[in-house]
């Protein structure tokens, strides 16, 4: 397993998880990137459990890509569990699925989603789209620095 990963992608559709890599790929973002195709592995592997149990020294990645319709754990409980610990309430998190739902976009907010985009039909603006969200988030993106308290939880 890559101890180095910045980007989690969590998709089950592996033409989707292809064309993702291949987009990230542009920008040599790809070596940096771990596919799993549930909702329980991605919990697993972000709360350090089960077979991730040893990777608690990692450090976290530096966004998820989450598809919503996953198998085990559906994206919307995932992004929740994630919200609720401390270890990953500041991972951005951006919700990359077909569904363009307004409901489920506001509770994908709600939940504490960073950014919500519909994945693309034609696969030259997926490819694009893709390739500009690993850019944004790796590139230009400054995440909360891990070892502090969040300004929004002090009394």
């Amino acid at each position: 397993m890559k101890q180095d990963v910045k980007i989690l992608l969590v998709e089950d559709y592996s033409y989707d998880a292809d064309l993702t890599r291949r987009a990230l790929k542009v920008n040599n973002l790809d070596e940096c990137l771990l596919h799993l195709s549930d909702g329980k592995e991605a919990l697993d592997f972000l709360l350090a459990r089960g077979k991730y149990q040893h990777r608690q020294n990692f450090s976290n990645p530096e966004v998820v890509l989450l598809d919503l319709d996953l198998p085990k754990v559906h994206g919307t409980k995932v992004l929740k569990q994630l919200r609720s610990e401390e270890r990953t309430r500041h991972i951005p998190v951006v919700i990359l699925t077909v569904s363009a739902d307004d409901p489920l976009i506001q509770e994908c907010y709600t939940l504490g989603a960073n950014s919500f985009i519909i994945k693309p039909v034609d696969s030259v603006k997926f490819h694009q789209a893709v390739n500009e969200i690993g850019t944004y988030w790796l590139n230009y993106n400054k995440n909360f620095p891990t070892g502090t308290s969040n300004p929004q939880s002090a009394p």
